[in-house]
């Protein structure tokens, strides 16, 4: 399933047994593990990679930075339905979390990206995105003295193509977001879940969810349809940004998406691609009737919500907030 929702009546002692051993279990078999630290970075490219990602100054008209459209604060997304890029041009796609995106094979909606460093520069390239090019941006980092120090301090030399790049992957390889109340489950502590998280669990993989969100990123490393048993009802929109042309998929492959990581899914909403779905509770029940085939009881709908909520982890060590601050358009 892509998200999932949760709520409802607990078979109370008789469920303890499916989590506590038999859960456990059959997260090993479904290839199931808990998030990994990230790896050995350097604090100065993490730190100088922070900054970049953070400033305006990386984007054509010094206005847009990385983070207008994959805020921290705000689950690594925003709660727009799409992102909207210069001149109000609302893009083809959902912003994708940042958190934990190393962990991903593939990368954006179309998964049609292996590395982040192709990725970052076709985002920054792109007329609809960032709208930049190499000579702007290395000018003006070049003529900031701040910036001139920090590239020459850990790289020897001036900002370049590569540098740049380097030290904006360094950063985001770094947004791991681990101890979710599942990883600590599934490294034994039999009392990390609640009965009905436990409850939600189950159902995660006696429904056949675990068979797409799988891995340590539960999700983000294969390919699906979206409407195996009927059409979303996903609506489209024009597609300004040469990127979004870029990704649109061929002929005849429209509904064929990278299924997305679930970590943090309880704080990224709006969901899905066209962000379509507002709550967890409703991509749950869309999941159900577009993948499944069949209508959810709302019982399992609550259980399933339960779970997906474990699997918000902590970002320098505070774990990330459900909290909406901002209303999902």
């Amino acid at each position: 399933m892509l998200t999932g929702g949760l709520g409802g009546a607990i078979v109370a002692c008789s469920v303890a047994w499916a989590a506590d051993g038999i859960l456990q279990k059959s997260a090993s078999q479904a290839a199931l593990s808990a998030l990994p630290p990230p790896a050995n970075l350097s604090p100065a490219k993490v730190a100088l990679g922070e900054r970049l990602f953070h400033d305006p100054v990386l984007s054509g008209r010094e206005k847009l930075s990385c983070s207008a459209c994959h805020d921290l604060n705000t689950g690594g997304t925003v709660r727009l339905r799409r992102t909207i890029g210069y001149d109000g041009q609302i893009h083809a796609f959902n912003a994708p979390t940042i958190f934990n995106v190393g962990n991903n094979y593939r990368l954006g909606w179309r998964g049609r990206f292996t590395s982040l460093a192709v990725q970052n520069e076709a985002v920054l390239k792109d007329p609809g995105l960032m709208a930049a090019n190499w000579t702007m941006l290395l000018s003006r980092l070049t003529d900031d003295p701040g910036y001139l120090a920090v590239f020459r301090q850990i790289y020897g030399v001036p900002p370049s193509r590569e540098t740049v790049l380097d030290a904006l992957v360094t950063f985001q390889m770094s947004l791991a977001t681990p101890n979710a109340p599942f990883d600590r489950f599934l490294m034994g502590d039999k009392g990390a879940l609640t009965p009905v998280e436990k409850e939600g669990y189950r159902l995660f993989v006696e429904y056949g969810c675990v068979s797409c969100h799988q891995g340590a990123n539960i999700g983000g490393n294969m390919f699906q349809i979206f409407g195996v048993f009927g059409p979303p009802d996903a609506e489209e929109l024009s597609m300004p940004s040469d990127l979004d042309r870029r990704l649109q998929a061929p002929d005849g492959e429209e509904s064929v998406f990278r299924v997305p990581s679930l970590r943090n899914v309880e704080v990224t909403a709006p969901y899905f691609h066209d962000g379509s779905a507002a709550t967890l509770r409703d991509a749950i029940a869309i999941m159900g009737r577009s993948q499944l085939g069949r209508k959810l009881p709302q019982s399992d709908i609550a259980n399933l919500e339960a779970f997906l909520k474990s699997l918000t982890g902590e970002y320098n060590g505070k774990r990330l907030s459900a909290v909406v601050t901002e209303t999902v358009r």
